[in-house]
Formats: structure tokens, sequence, C-alpha cells
């Protein structure tokens, strides 16, 4: 590998592993104490100065982004301080329930991981020391979380992982009872954050707006398309009932998988996506991330190909009626098809599918996580837009009712972060006008605490439909989803201020 590229992952350590397939880091963890940044950033520096540019305009331009946000996160506003999120997916063992390669290298590497516990808790204990009070109370369950898997009776080295693990949990309930109440990292970081991650200026308050237009657009899809469903009732009225028509705990599996064979039939049909190759099966996520309701575990483009898992996962049967009830309704047959889109066809299956395609290892191994999601919740409404359930009202609502979600992400993390917003006017928002109940809702704006960039989802998207736009001006008759989609994923995950290259 490249070392400039080799520089940029050794800070990016459990991302690359687990999103771009690089297990040659498989049994390692980040060095995230403060001695140990300083080293990843005096690397990263040297390697860069050392280095030559890059054969490919456009991939020079991808690996100077990362090398430049890198340097912001960890450098300028030295987020591994007040963040303990990349910590706790430095301790993350779950990337090895994956099938990527036999049982036996992967437990082996899990046990080369856990060992490391001790070592990784006391970095992480060293440098979280600006962890502000409603960010460590949002994390406290993930970090007692992280241990719900280990046995000490018969795995090597979770006793000592254990006690480092307590240690761990003690720093952060301290800090939810004793940090700083304010959790903003102000406008001035949060545009800086944004912006070098996705090389370009961001303008927060140009943002906000847009997504209060993007708002109001939803919403009256939302009305309109519950309206033609039942002209006699209000939304209000109607969604509740929509969300409790659900399958059974065990016929969610059976109904994703339906759903997952219909996704992909209609992109293949629709020719939405260059790739749809290799297979995708839906079940149950393993134990270790049964915390997610439904996600995409994709054939990472630097391992050996293998199936992709569509995680679906039915609450468990020992919760109480009411916990099962609110967990099911994610499985509703307004809120699934949409979901489906969104994590298969033509989202992140088919968008793995393209990245084990791309032609250089820049491209397959930096992903923009706005790009990623950006595009997943963009294929949403293009489904919609060619026909996907043309006939069921039902779909347009899902797609309505999960944008609503994102793009009150998008305001609450500009308010949040720049003082417009506290946590109860965050919650009263995603009550507002994502239409969620107030458990849901707090769940939501505690999340835009520590996951600043959570309005990613909505900003990519929005970013993917400005360049569409200037697609059709520039091709013209000549313009197709075909060649705009072939186009765009042939850049791998870009940074979105790189988008551009894709009509050039």
């Amino acid at each position: 590998m490249d070392d400039r590229l080799r520089a940029v992952c050794d800070l990016m350590v459990p991302l690359v592993r687990e999103m771009a397939g690089l297990h040659d880091y498989d049994g390692k963890v980040q060095d995230l104490s403060p001695d140990g940044v300083r080293r990843g950033l005096s690397a990263l520096a040297h390697a860069r100065r050392a280095g030559e540019a890059l054969p490919d305009p456009h991939d020079e331009a991808h690996l100077s982004v990362f090398e430049d946000t890198l340097k912001i996160q960890y450098g300028e506003l030295e987020l591994h301080r007040r963040d303990p999120y990349p910590h706790l997916s430095n301790l993350e063992l779950t990337s090895y329930d994956r099938e990527y390669a036999p049982r036996e290298e992967r437990e082996e590497a899990r046990r080369r991981h856990l060992l490391q516990w001790p070592d990784a808790v006391d970095a992480a204990i060293a440098s979280l020391d600006r962890v502000s009070a409603p960010v460590a109370a949002a994390l406290l369950g993930a970090v007692r979380g992280l241990a719900t898997e280990l046995d000490p009776d018969h795995e090597p080295g979770a006793v000592a992982a254990l006690e480092a693990h307590g240690r761990l949990v003690a720093h952060i309930a301290r800090a939810a009872e004793t940090g700083d109440p304010d959790p903003r990292l102000g406008g001035e970081a949060l545009a800086a954050l944004m912006g070098s991650q996705e090389g370009m200026r961001v303008d927060l308050s140009a943002l906000a707006d847009e997504a209060d237009r993007e708002r109001a657009r939803l919403t009256e899809l939302l009305t309109d398309s519950c309206a033609r469903l039942d002209p006699t009732r209000t939304v209000d009225e109607l969604i509740p009932e929509l969300l409790a028509d659900h399958p059974p705990a065990e016929g969610v599996i059976p109904e994703a998988a339906r759903l997952t064979d219909e996704v992909i039939e209609f992109t293949r049909k629709k020719r939405l996506v260059p790739w749809l190759d290799g297979d995708c099966l839906v079940g149950p996520a393993p134990p270790s991330r049964r915390w997610s309701m439904a996600m995409m575990t994709w054939a990472a483009p630097g391992e050996p190909d293998c199936a992709s898992w569509y995680h679906v996962t039915p609450p468990d049967p020992d919760w109480p009626e009411d916990e099962r009830e609110e967990w099911l309704s994610v499985f509703s047959r307004t809120s699934l098809p949409a979901i489906t889109v969104h994590e298969v066809a033509p989202g992140h299956f088919a968008h793995g599918r393209a990245l084990r395609h791309a032609p250089t290892d820049v491209r397959r191994v930096l992903h923009s996580l706005s790009f990623c999601e950006g595009w997943a919740h963009y294929v949403e409404e293009v489904c919609l837009e060619e026909g996907f359930r043309s006939r069921d009202p039902r779909f347009a609502i899902g797609v309505a009712l999960e944008a609503l979600v994102r793009v009150t992400r998008l305001s609450c993390a500009i308010g949040l972060h720049t003082g417009a917003l506290s946590l109860e006017d965050a919650t009263a928002l995603f009550m507002r006008d994502a239409h969620l109940a107030r458990a849901g809702a707090a769940s939501e704006a505690r999340r835009g605490t520590f996951d600043a960039g959570y309005g990613r989802y909505t900003w990519g998207k929005l970013e993917i439909l400005r360049l569409r736009d200037r697609a059709r001006h520039t091709w013209g008759p000549d313009f197709s989803l075909e060649r705009f989609h072939s186009a765009l994923l042939g850049l791998g995950s870009p940074p979105l201020g790189l988008l551009s290259a894709a009509i050039s």
C-alpha cells in the first residue's frame, strides 16, 4: 500500500478493518492515547511530505481530503479527548463475527484484540479528559454493552479485559455526573469538521435553510401520500395504525427476505446500478450486533468475495410486550420496504458490490460516510420516482417518514452544536416533524450530542441530487440514471466535494 494511504489507515483502524476489509489490522487496536495520536499525526505529515502525488488527480484529491480531515479531527479539534465513540470502536470485537475468513483465523484475531483491551482502555482514560456530561450519559449504555458477550470462564484474556472495561465504565460514569453540562462543539468547529470530511466549505446557516426547505417538501409528500391511502383521516391518525401493521416476530425475517428479492429484481430491471452481482443473505444479526434492528454487512472490497448479510433482528421473546411492539413497529409494512431499499438495492448492498469493482486502492479503501449514507438515502426516493410499488401509497409514506427523521437529524446537529437548540428542543422537533414518540425522539436528540455529523444522510442525498440536476443539464438527451449512477459509483465513496468528477 502507498505510504500516504497507510498512514491514513493507521489513524482509522476500526473503520478500514470493517468497511474496507483490511484484515492486516485484525487483532490490533489503534493507539488513541495522547502520545499515540501525536505519533499518528506526525507519521501522517511525514508520509505526505515524503510521498509523491498519486497519478490520478481525483484519487490525489480524495486522499488529500482524508489527510486534511484527520489533522483537523485529531490535531485541531482533538475529538479523541471529548468523544468516547472512537475509543468504543477501537475496542469493538463484532467485526470478527463476519465470515470473511475461516473461523479459527477470526477467533485467533479476536483473542489477540481482546488481550489488548487493558492497554486500549488505559489510552482511552488518558485521552478522555473533555467528555461533556450529556455525551457521557448518551454513550454510557453503549460503553457498558461492549463487554456483554465476554466469557471470563472460557475466553483467554477476558478477566483482564473485564477489569479494564470496568475502569472505562467508571470513567464515563464520572463524566456523566461531573462533566461539562454543555456538549456543543460550536459552529466554527462543526463547520470545520463537516467541511474537512467532505473536502468543501460548509455554510451552516445555508445548510440549515436547505434542511428546512427539504422538510417542507417531505411533509407535503407525506401528507399527499396519506391522503391517497385514506382521504378521510389525518396524518397523525394514520401513522400509528400503519406502524402497528407488521408481521409477527417470527415473520420479520421471511418478510425481509421476500423484500430483498423484490428490490434486487426491481433494481436490475430498471438498470439503476452498474453492479449487482454476489449473494445477499437475510438473517438475524450475530449476538454482538443485536442492538441494530436492520443493517447491511457487505463483503468488503479488500476481502475474498463472500455473501453479504442483510441483518434483520426481531425482538427478543423475553422482552416486555410494549418493548416488543415498539421494536416490531420498525418492521411495519409501511417502513420495511424503504429500509430494504436503503440497506440492499439500490442501497448499501449494491454500493458494496460496486466498491469491489472500483479501480484503485483509494476508492476501495477510503469511504466518505456522507456519501455512503447519502447514496442509500437518495435511492429510496429514486425507487419511488421509478415506480416501485406505485400502486401502494404506503411505500411513499415510508420513504417520507424515513426522510423526515434524517432531515431532522441535520437540523438538530446544527442547532445542538451552535447553541440554537437544547436537548429538549431537539426532542420536540423529532416528535413534531418526524412523528416519533417521545422515547425515540429523545434517543435521536441524545445521539446528536456525540454524533455531530449525523445529518450526513440528508446532506449526502442533497449533494447527489444537486449533481444529478447538473448531469441532466450537461448531458442533455444522453442522460440516464444508469449512466449517472455508474459514473458516480465508479468513484467509490467519494467525499461530497469531489462528486463533480463523475460528470466532468
